[in-house]
C-alpha cells in the first residue's frame, strides 16, 4: 500500500537529540500536562455546562428537547467550522498565544451568557464561544505532536482528554448542582469563573513552543494541505470515527436528563448532575487504552472500544437504574480511550500536516456532536429513550465497521520523524 505524500519519511531514520523533545518523567512533561489538563478542563467544562440544564431550558422558554440541544449544538457545529482554520491562525501567531486567548475569552463568554435576558440572545453568545473555543482543541493537539517526543505523546495525549474528562464532568456536574438551588444562571457563572481561573493557570504553566517557527497565513498553501490528507489510507475513516465517537457520545448525555427527571424516576437536577461524575472513567481509559494502544498497535485496540460502546448503549434500555448506570459508564468507557487512540493516530498520520490533520479530525468530531446532537432530540420526541438508544446504537456499529476496516491499514514505518519541516517555517 501505498502512503500519502503527507506522511513520506526519508529513506534512512533520522533522529534528534532526546532532550530535545518533551519526554515522560520531566519537568517540561510535568508541566505540560498541568497546563494541558487546566486547558482540557477548562474548555470541556465551558462547552458543555449548558448540557445537563436542557430539561430548565425546555420548561423555562417553552421549548422542545431538539431546540434546547441548540445551545450546545450550535457552540460545537460553530466549533467545527472554526478549527479548520485555527491551526493556520496558530501558525502566524503562535501555540501558546493562540491558546491563552481563546481560553480567557471563552471564560467570559460563557459569565456573559449567564446574564443573557432572552432564549434568542443565549444561543447568540453560544455560536459565538464556539469561535472563541477553537482557538484550543486543534492548537493543542498540534503542540503535543510538535513538542513531545513520540514515545510520550501516547501518554500525554491521554492525559490531556483525562482533563477534558474531567473538565467535561464538573462543567456539567456544577451546573447542575447549583441550578438546583440556585437557577440555571447561577450554574453557569460559577462554569465561567473556574474556566477564568483554569485559563490562568494554562498560561503560567505552559512550556513555550520550541519547535515552531512563524509561517504566514496562506489559504493556498492550506487548502493543498486539506486535500492531500484526502490521499492518505487511514485519515479519512479516522476522521469519521471522530464524526461517530462524540457523535453517539453527546447522543446518549443530551436526553438522559429528560429520561431520568421524567417518570418512572422523578431524579432531581442535582442527582442528575452527579450522574456526569461517570465521567471519572474517561480520565482512566483514556490515559490507559491510549497507553495499551501505543505498545499493542491502535489498530489492534480502537474496535474494542467501539464494542464496549456497544453493550453500554444496550444496557441504556433497560429499566433498572443500575443497568443504565452500567451502559453510561460502558459508553464512557469507551468513548473516551476510543478518542485517546484515534487522535493520537491522526497526529501520526499526519506527517508534516499535523495542524491540518488535527483541525480536520476535530471538525468532523465536533460536527458530530452538532449533527447527532440535535438529531437525536427528533428521535427522542417520537419513540423516547428506544429512539435515542437505536439512533446512538447505529452510530456505534458504523465506528466499529470502520475500526475493523482501519485494521487492515498497513502501519507507517516506526521512524522518528524529525520537526524538520516546522523548523523551516512550513505549514504543520
Amino acid at each position: 500500500m501505498s502512503t500519502s505524500l503527507l506522511n513520506q519519511v526519508p529513506s534512512k531514520p533520522v533522529a534528534w537529540a532526546d532532550d530535545d523533545l518533551i519526554r515522560h518523567g520531566t519537568l517540561a512533561f510535568r508541566r505540560t500536562n498541568l497546563a494541558l489538563f487546566a486547558a482540557g478542563f477548562a474548555t470541556f467544562g465551558l462547552l458543555y455546562c449548558v448540557q445537563p440544564l436542557m430539561p430548565q431550558f425546555s420548561q423555562q422558554y417553552g421549548i422542545g428537547a431538539a431546540s434546547s440541544a441548540l445551545s450546545l449544538s450550535l457552540t460545537t457545529g460553530v466549533l467545527a467550522f472554526a478549527m479548520l482554520f485555527a491551526g493556520g491562525i496558530s501558525d502566524a501567531l503562535g501555540r501558546k498565544s493562540v491558546m491563552v486567548a481563546s481560553l480567557l475569552s471563552s471564560a467570559v463568554l460563557v459569565l456573559l451568557s449567564a446574564m443573557m435576558p432572552s432564549w434568542g440572545a443565549l444561543l447568540w453568545v453560544r455560536t459565538l464561544l464556539g469561535v472563541t473555543l477553537s482557538g484550543l482543541p486543534a492548537v493543542a493537539m498540534t503542540y503535543l505532536t510538535e513538542e513531545m517526543h513520540p514515545e510520550s505523546i501516547g501518554l500525554g495525549m491521554g492525559l490531556y482528554i483525562s482533563g477534558s474528562a474531567v473538565g467535561g464532568m464538573c462543567g456539567r456536574l456544577i451546573a447542575g448542582v447549583v441550578a438546583d438551588y440556585f437557577g440555571w444562571r447561577a450554574g453557569i457563572g460559577v462554569v465561567g469563573m473556574v474556566g477564568l481561573i483554569s485559563g490562568s493557570i494554562f498560561w503560567r504553566a505552559l512550556p513555550p513552543s520550541r519547535h515552531f517557527r512563524v509561517s504566514a497565513f496562506a489559504w493556498r498553501s492550506l487548502l493543498k494541505r486539506f486535500a492531500g490528507m484526502f490521499g492518505d489510507a487511514a485519515l479519512p475513516w479516522l476522521f469519521a470515527e471522530g464524526f461517530l465517537l462524540l457523535g453517539a457520545f453527546v447522543t446518549v448525555y443530551n436526553y438522559l436528563g429528560y429520561r431520568l427527571q421524567a417518570p418512572p424516576y422523578h431524579l432531581s437536577q442535582a442527582v442528575v448532575g452527579l450522574v456526569f461524575s461517570i465521567y471519572l472513567v474517561g480520565t482512566f481509559s483514556s490515559a490507559w487504552m491510549g497507553h495499551l494502544a501505543g505498545k499493542l498497535g491502535r489498530r489492534k485496540v480502537l474496535w474494542t472500544a467501539f464494542v464496549l460502546m456497544l453493550l453500554g448503549v444496550g444496557c441504556t434500555m433497560m429499566d433498572s437504574l443500575w443497568l443504565i448506570g452500567l451502559g453510561i459508564t460502558a459508553v464512557t468507557f469507551g468513548f473516551f480511550g476510543g478518542h485517546s487512540i484515534v487522535s493520537s493516530w491522526v497526529g501520526r498520520r499526519g506527517g508534516a500536516a499535523k495542524a491540518q490533520a488535527s483541525s480536520m479530525y476535530l471538525f468532523s468530531y465536533y460536527m458530530g456532536s452538532s449533527v447527532a446532537g440535535a438529531s437525536g432530540g427528533l428521535f427522542y420526541a417520537e419513540h423516547g429513550w428506544t429512539g435515542v438508544a437505536l439512533f446512538a446504537g447505529a452510530l456505534v456499529l458504523g465506528g466499529l465497521l470502520i475500526a475493523l476496516r482501519l485494521y487492515r491499514v498497513t502501519p507507517l514505518p516506526q521512524l522518528v520523524t524529525p520537526p524538520t519541516p516546522m523548523s523551516k517555517g512550513a505549514m504543520p
